[in-house]
């Protein structure tokens, strides 16, 4: 199992390496939905190993009893943090649909 840097998880382009031209909503909504459809891909790729380690388990297969919880348990916390991205994201929504204008 290949342990990543912190690095590797930060934004490829850095602020000054940002397009200069505004985008227009299409772009930015665009934009959000590659990433958001990109996260949940993510997320449901964990669980498909999750399953498929877990199964391989059950059936007497050669696999490791800590890579089968390894999994588990990332399946499990990206699965809650996605949740929880989730609930913020309609709070905020809810928030802004109790804004008098």
């Amino acid at each position: 199992m290949a342990i990543n840097s912190v690095s590797s998880m930060l934004p490829t382009q850095s602020a000054t390496e940002t397009k200069l031209t505004p985008t227009t909503p299409y772009e930015a909504q665009q934009s959000f939905a590659n990433t958001l459809k990109d996260a949940i891909k993510a997320v449901n790729e964990q669980q498909i190993t999750s399953d498929k380690l877990t199964e391989r388990l059950i059936n007497g297969e050669n696999v490791e009893l800590h890579e089968v919880m390894i999994a588990s348990q990332k399946a499990g916390i990206t699965l809650n943090a996605t949740i929880e991205v989730r609930n913020k994201a309609i709070e905020a929504y809810q928030e802004i649909m109790r804004m008098s204008v």
